[in-house]
């Protein structure tokens, strides 16, 4: 029986994919948990303010998706690799 390999660039951006969805999931579950648990039935008087922003938006959706901006930079920067995708084919016309 024969075994398929799977092409390097299948893996490496199924890789990346994984890495980036699972990024994204973590954000949001912790988005979405936080500002539900912080921000509803809150009574008015105890509502602070970071930099103009009630602090359940602030900690809650400004701060962990600057941190995503910023790990998804680096991630592109430095962890992705540019794979050669080999050279175009002659057409046969």
């Amino acid at each position: 029986m024969s075994e398929t390999r799977e092409d390097p660039l299948v893996h490496c951006a199924r890789r990346e994919a994984g890495i980036v969805g699972l990024l994204f999931l973590i954000t949001m579950c912790y988005t979405v948990g936080y500002c539900y648990f912080n921000g509803y039935d809150r009574d008015p008087g105890s509502l602070t303010f970071v930099y103009g922003f009630p602090d359940w938006v602030f900690w809650g959706i400004l701060a962990p998706w600057s941190v995503c901006v910023l790990l998804s930079f680096w991630f592109s920067y430095v962890f992705m690799s540019d794979e050669d995708l080999g050279g175009e084919e002659e057409s046969a016309s």
